[in-house]
């Protein structure tokens, strides 16, 4: 698009695209698709979170009326999967190691008839000790889940001397030895997370067709086709190509949606019937074996100078990895966010160790920025705690802290346009910081973070009719976030047409070349690089087939008011003439096929600065969050609507984290199997929340934009937890921050504990 032309989509106001298929019904979910001849899937699991399987029969379950098979884990190959390691067995074979593990499948005319099979399997267990916190599970002595870890497919070095530790990643700037005798005064806290779910509304579901040819149809709630596509060929041996993975509309991820899940059971059911098959989780088995963000056991030492100044930072963080490793999805095994450890701040001497520990319970996956909420939460709680000890303002000491222009990031690197101040100073005038509180016992908290803007490969394919119509097919599933309204947007803003002649298609695994699917932050930026050098590509050819008909130079046109112009302005093909005339050259459409390579944005940083406005009952202990301010350092907003959602979405899943929201376990057991025992935010739960844009157009998503998806969720904890302190001068480490639990603070402190 030319410099200085008005934006005719981008920055618009638009609803998503998908809304009216949504709302009627018409939108396909992999729960909901049926297939002539399907039968359906169940699965029976494991009530202990340790044992050894000595006989399972399931003489009766095959005998039962309607049922076409039963399946066992020795009637499988022996082969595990994952996302990056692979140490997950399809079914349990000799073993289960959690609650909820998965040890026979049943395919069955209905699910009753299914469930009914399921309840004539017969088990025999034998009890084996369990471990179900990492601290516990690293001690020596302890009973090991795994044996060797380094012979699993996908671990990477270094192998730990420590029980049950199957990765650990370490990150060193400066000298921290050195860092701590520099210092003048020394401080160390220890901050625990809890057990969560990410709580979307469709739960995982998986349908496979095997064709007389073997091809293998999948459907599934997943937000990686690609990714998935690889793992289940890699699962059955079968070359990549024979996997086809039809896209579905996705009823919410938050991180979750990237594992195969049941579609492996699915597999060998079709295989071993004929038949398709479908499995849909009930969200008991979400809540009890689905992949839930990992927990974690954090500790600071922080050295300080008097002036305030940070000087060494030694962060520890243990991640609870639960009985398998096979939903970590980043290349080290790890959790990402544990690298975020020292938080936003100039900090010249920092060690940071992160450790992912099995225990019996259920398999961790990710969650909106894996892992850096807990982070968020423990960092910006230590710098609180930091502040008050020494006496400073807890603003005034991220100021000073924060990192500036030409620093490095507590784990080396630069970053580039550095907007941390700016976008501190907004949340503090918004948020009426300094300025006289309404009651005795309200506070005030502040959160900081900074996350970047993700990065990978995308391929889409752009065509248009001679009509003028244009679609674009895209692989990157729409999980609910908006993307494939923005794609929408970014080829009428190219092609300067109206929304209504832009079609987006959710293709297959057949149709472009490769997608990295969603998360981290990625997919307007990828994705939407894709989709503006293919409407750029398809420009360039129309403008072509308008130069020649106006016997002129392709280089002299451009697209005005939709038409092709040239020198002079008299001088015009309408768009729809242009593409008519390609069309026909091309044999009937014009087909751009694109992929993009996001490469590098290391340097690229969005700054999210959050502050809470709590008031606590000093008789109860009940906490309300009255107000949030939200400051966020922005490029262009290619959607207010969407961008806005993302916002205020992020800052609701964070005040769950933070007040209400935790998945409790008895001795390897989920005991809140309920969605109205686990305590998600509800409306009337939701304070006064005001954002402020610090928006400077300096990003590299498509016309200059940066990430958001990940960065409002990741200070609520710790604004909050701040805040509370501040209401009524009681620090809780332990997330949720309960009632219960600011009620026995209040108490403590009244005894002078």
């Amino acid at each position: 698009m030319t410099t200085g032309t008005p934006r005719l989509s981008i920055g618009k106001p638009i609803g998503q695209i998908e809304g009216r298929a949504k709302v009627s019904g018409r939108a396909q979910y992999a729960a909901g698709l049926l297939l002539p001849g399907m039968l359906w899937g169940k699965t029976l699991r494991s009530p202990y979170p340790h044992a050894l399987i000595s006989r399972i029969d399931t003489t009766r379950a095959r005998a039962l009326p309607g049922v076409h098979a039963v399946i066992t884990g020795h009637d499988l190959p022996p082969t595990l999967y994952g996302r990056r390691m692979l140490d997950m067995p399809v079914l349990a074979r000799d073993r289960v190691r959690f609650v909820g593990e998965r040890v026979a499948v049943v395919a069955a005319d209905t699910p009753d008839i299914a469930t009914q099979a399921l309840n004539l399997i017969e088990v025999d267990y034998e009890e084996m000790p369990a471990v179900f916190t990492p601290l516990e599970s690293m001690k020596p002595g302890a009973p090991r889940i795994h044996g060797d870890v380094a012979v699993y497919q996908g671990h990477r070095d270094p192998v730990s001397a420590l029980p049950n530790v199957l990765s650990v990643v370490e990150r060193v700037k400066g000298n921290i030895e050195q860092g701590f005798r520099e210092s003048d005064v020394v401080f160390e806290h220890s901050f625990t997370t809890q057990l969560q779910h990410q709580v979307y509304l469709e739960p995982h579901a998986s349908v496979v067709r095997i064709e007389n040819d073997g091809r293998i149809h999948v459907w599934m709630s997943n937000k990686s086709p690609y990714a998935a596509r690889s793992q289940l060929a890699a699962l059955v041996g079968v070359p990549e190509e024979q996997v086809l993975v039809h896209l579905t509309h996705v009823g919410g991820d938050f991180g979750a949606k990237g594992s195969l899940m049941d579609t492996p059971l699915c597999y060998y059911l079709a295989k071993a019937t004929g038949r398709p098959v479908k499995m849909v989780m009930s969200y008991v088995e979400e809540l009890m074996a689905g992949n839930p963000p990992t927990s974690g056991a954090l500790t600071f030492k922080t050295g300080v100078k008097k002036d305030g100044a940070l000087w060494a930072w030694d962060a520890r963080c243990v991640w609870n990895t639960g009985a398998y490793g096979a939903f970590l999805p980043i290349p080290t095994v790890n959790v990402a966010g544990g690298m975020q450890a020292a938080g936003s701040y100039r900090i010249p001497h920092v060690k940071i160790e992160s450790l992912c520990a099995y225990t019996n319970t259920v398999p961790r996956g990710h969650m909106r920025s894996p892992g850096s909420p807990q982070v968020c939460f423990a960092v910006e709680s230590h710098i609180d705690m930091i502040a008050a000890a020494m006496g400073i303002d807890p603003l005034e000491f991220r100021l000073r802290n924060a990192l500036r222009e030409g620093d490095e990031t507590p784990v080396g690197g630069a970053l580039q346009d550095v907007r941390s101040h700016e976008t501190l100073e907004a949340a503090a005038k918004a948020a009426g910081w300094g300025t006289p509180k309404a009651g005795p016992h309200v506070g005030r908290g502040i959160g900081f973070y900074d996350r970047h803007v993700g990065s990978g490969q995308s391929s889409v394919v752009l065509t248009v009719d001679a009509e003028g119509q244009a679609t674009l097919v895209t692989v990157a599933p729409d999980t609910g976030t908006g993307s494939h309204t923005i794609f929408q947007q970014i080829v009428a803003e190219e092609l300067q047409l109206p929304l209504s002649d832009v079609h987006v298609v959710a293709g297959d695994t057949d149709s472009v070349l490769n997608d990295g699917g969603v998360g981290g932050s990625r997919v307007t930026h990828v994705t939407g690089q894709a989709t503006l050098r293919a409407d750029q590509a398809a420009r360039a050819i129309l403008a072509r087939a308008a130069a020649d008909a106006l016997n002129m130079n392709a280089a002299d046109m451009r697209l005005e008011n939709g038409s092709f112009v040239g020198i002079d302005s008299s001088q015009r093909v309408s768009f729809a003439e242009a593409a008519r005339r390609a069309a026909e050259r091309a044999g009937g459409v014009v087909t751009v096929p694109i992929t993009h390579d996001g490469g590098s944005t290391v340097g690229i940083t969005s700054f999210c600065a959050q502050i809470a406005e709590v008031e606590v009952d000093p008789e109860t202990g009940q906490v309300k969050v009255k107000k949030f301010v939200s400051a966020h350092d922005v490029g262009t907003i290619l959607n207010p609507i969407g961008h806005q959602g993302q916002i205020e979405g992020g800052i609701i899943q964070g005040l769950g984290f933070a007040t209400s929201e935790e998945l409790l376990m008895e001795d390897g057991r989920i005991s809140n199997l309920h969605l109205g025992e686990y305590k998600v935010p509800t409306m009337k739960d939701i304070p006064e929340l005001i954002t402020v844009l610090v928006q400077n157009p300096s990003g590299p998503v498509p016309y200059q934009g940066k990430a958001i998806g990940e960065v409002g969720n990741c200070p609520v904890a710790g604004a909050i937890a701040n805040a509370v302190y501040d209401a009524v001068g009681v620090r809780i480490t332990d997330l949720p921050i309960t009632a219960e639990k600011v009620y026995r603070a209040l108490r403590e402190k009244e005894r002078g504990r």
